[in-house]
C-alpha cells in the first residue's frame, strides 16, 4: 500500500504524527476573486523564499508575479510536498478533488465565511506558516468518495468528491425514482427529491440539511441521506466504507431543462441519463490536511455550525 493510501477500513485517520519529510516546494492556491488578499499572498511568498522553498503558483495567484507561469491546481498537488491555500472551504473543496496519488500536505487560511475545513486566519499568518515549515503540525487525514457513471453498460466517468455526491432534479421539484444496492445486493428502490451520499468530512454539510447525522471525521462511514422521500419510513443510513454503492436511476425526462444531475462538492454537476449507473466507493487517496493545534472537532462544531447554542425568543 502506497503511503497516499488509507488503511483499509478507516474513512479518515485523524490527527496522526507528522509525516518527517522535508518540505521543498510549495504551491499557493487562491480564490478567483483575490485582490483584497494580496497584501496576505505577498506575505506567503516573502517567508517561503526566506526559508529558500521552490514556489509555484495556480493559475489565479500566477498574474499577480509577473514572469512566473500559472500551473493547474492537478499540477501542484502533483508537483509539490505542501500546498497553501488561501480561500474558503469552496476553495479546498476544489483543491481536493485534484488529489494526487502523492502524499502532499495541505494548509488552508480561511478567506471564505463559514472555514469549516480552513483553520488559520490571516491575522496569524506567519505564525502558523512558520509552525509547518519548522513540522510543529500534525495530519488531519480524510479519505475521498470515488464516483464513477457507467452509461449504456460503459464507463463514462470517474471523479472524486471530498464532502458528497447529490443526485436530484435540480430547478424541477419532481420525484426521482432509484434503485440502490450495495456490493451488489439490492436495499431499496424508493422515490424522492434526490439522494445524498455523503463522507464524515461533507456529514456537516448538505446531508445535515437534508436531516443526516453529524458523523465524525475518524469513523469509516457512508451516509445515504435522501432528499424528501415520498415515504414516511425511509431515513438516513451510515454504512460502512469498504463498501461499493450502485445507485440506478430509474426516471426518464422527455424535456430540455429537466434533467436528473448528479453534483459534486456542490461545485461540479453532471448530467445524468435514464438507466444510468453511479457507483461511489472510498478512493485509494486521501487529503492530507494540516493542524496546528490537534484541532478540535466539537469546538467546531460549536463555533462554526452553532451546535447545541440554545435560541431565545
Amino acid at each position: 500500500m502506497s503511503e497516499a493510501e488509507c488503511a483499509p477500513n478507516t474513512l479518515s485517520m485523524t490527527l496522526i504524527a507528522p509525516i518527517k519529510k522535508k518540505i521543498t516546494t510549495v504551491g499557493i492556491i487562491t480564490k478567483r476573486h483575490n485582490k483584497p488578499h494580496i497584501p496576505y499572498i505577498k506575505d506567503v511568498v516573502r517567508i517561503l523564499k526566506k526559508h529558500d522553498k521552490k514556489i509555484f503558483y495556480d493559475t489565479n495567484t500566477a498574474p499577480l508575479f509577473p514572469g512566473e507561469e500559472g500551473h493547474k491546481k492537478t499540477q501542484l498537488m502533483q508537483k509539490c510536498d505542501l500546498v497553501v491555500v488561501m480561500g474558503g472551504d469552496g476553495t479546498i473543496l476544489k483543491t481536493a478533488r485534484r488529489v494526487a496519488k502523492k502524499t502532499t500536505l495541505v494548509m488552508g487560511f480561511n478567506f471564505g465565511n463559514l472555514g469549516v475545513l480552513t483553520e488559520s486566519k490571516p491575522q496569524n499568518l506567519e505564525h502558523d506558516l512558520l509552525e509547518v515549515l519548522h513540522s510543529r503540525y500534525v495530519i488531519d487525514k480524510r479519505s475521498i468518495l470515488r464516483v464513477t457513471i457507467y452509461r449504456k453498460g460503459q464507463k463514462f466517468n470517474t471523479f472524486l468528491a471530498l464532502n458528497d455526491a447529490v443526485i436530484n432534479q435540480g430547478s424541477f421539484a419532481r420525484l426521482i425514482e432509484m434503485d440502490v444496492s450495495i456490493n451488489q445486493r439490492k436495499v431499496i428502490t424508493f422515490h424522492a427529491d434526490g439522494l445524498i451520499i455523503s463522507s464524515p468530512t461533507g456529514s456537516t454539510g448538505h446531508s445535515l440539511s437534508a436531516g443526516g447525522p453529524i458523523v465524525h471525521p475518524s469513523l469509516p462511514g457512508i451516509i445515504l441521506a435522501p432528499i424528501c422521500p415520498a415515504t414516511l419510513s425511509i431515513r438516513p443510513i451510515v454504512i460502512p466504507n469498504d463498501r461499493q454503492l450502485k445507485i440506478v436511476l430509474n426516471t426518464r425526462r422527455r424535456h430540455e431543462g429537466e434533467n436528473v444531475g448528479l453534483t459534486l462538492d456542490g461545485q461540479e454537476t453532471i448530467k445524468l441519463e435514464y438507466d444510468d449507473e453511479v457507483k461511489i466507493r472510498k478512493s485509494s487517496r486521501c487529503f492530507h490536511l494540516i493542524r496546528l493545534k490537534g484541532g478540535n472537532y466539537y469546538k467546531m462544531l460549536r463555533d462554526k455550525l452553532r451546535w447545541g447554542e440554545q435560541f431565545g425568543d
